[in-house]
Formats: C-alpha cells, sequence, structure tokens
C-alpha cells in the first residue's frame, strides 16, 4: 500500500471512531426525564389520597414495562447503527436506515411517556391538575444543558 492509501484507510478509521463517539453522546447519554421531575411533584408536593396513590403506582408499573421495551428496541438500534457505521465507514444506506429506525423508536417512547403523564394528570383534582400542568410545562420548557 502506498502512504496516501494508509492515511486514507487511517482518516477513515478516524472518522467512524469520533461518530460513533458523538452518536454516544447525543444518544445515550441518560437527559433528565420529564416523568421524574412530575414523578417527585406527585409523590412528595401533591397530597394525594389513597386511591389517587394506589392508581398512580398502577399507571408507574404500566408505564415502566413499556418504557424498559422501548429502551430495550433502542438499545438494539444503536447497536445496528453502530454495525452500519463499522460497515459502511460513512453515511450510506444502512446508517441512514439505521438512524430512521432509532427516531422512529425514540417518537414512540415520547408518545408513551406522553399518555403516561396525561394519564397521571386524570387522577387528579382539579387543584392538583393546575400544579400538575404547571410543573410539566417547567420540565418541558427549561433549557437544554450541554453534556460537556
Amino acid at each position: 500500500m502506498t502512504a496516501k492509501r494508509y492515511l486514507l484507510v487511517a482518516l477513515v478509521a478516524f472518522a467512524a471512531a469520533l461518530a460513533a463517539v458523538l452518536v454516544a453522546r447525543l444518544w445515550l447519554a441518560p437527559a433528565p426525564r420529564v416523568e421524574s421531575e412530575v414523578h417527585a411533584l406527585l409523590h412528595q408536593r401533591l397530597t394525594l389520597d389513597a386511591a389517587q396513590e394506589r392508581r398512580i403506582d398502577e399507571l408507574e408499573a404500566a408505564f415502566a414495562k413499556r418504557r424498559e421495551a422501548l429502551e430495550a428496541e433502542m438499545r438494539a438500534d444503536n447497536q445496528r447503527l453502530a454495525d452500519a457505521i463499522a460497515a459502511e465507514h460513512g453515511y450510506g444506506p444502512r446508517v441512514g436506515a439505521a438512524v430512521d429506525r432509532s427516531h422512529h423508536v425514540m417518537g414512540e417512547l415520547q408518545k408513551e411517556t406522553l399518555r403516561h403523564i396525561f394519564a397521571m394528570r386524570g387522577v387528579l383534582r382539579p387543584e392538583q391538575a393546575a400544579q400538575f400542568d404547571a410543573a410539566i410545562v417547567k420540565a418541558l420548557t427549561k433549557p437544554v444543558q450541554s453534556t460537556r
């Protein structure tokens, strides 16, 4: 091999490794979950009666199972993306398909999270729902923190 060819191979390998690191930072870095803040409000600041506590516990258990399944799908999608990057060393059809698949699953998780939040809201009394709504708006509109 010529020196130019070695340099090209090294640059492609470096670019693939850099892309994998960026993907991991963007997709795998845990962001604070809105539902975590909402759950803190529900269990610490709102005075729930026993029936509300019981119903919310049921909703949380069901959502935890669904979230776990979707997160497992996202991990599998990340593996497919890593495999595609390793195979194509650039933005090829496999990489594009893996990105599209992961975005679909992320969207499903977001939809499931919102359904869960609205289901919990449905358990609350009107004065509790007003506080809940304010907490949701605050959590969704706070500035995004840098991962650095």
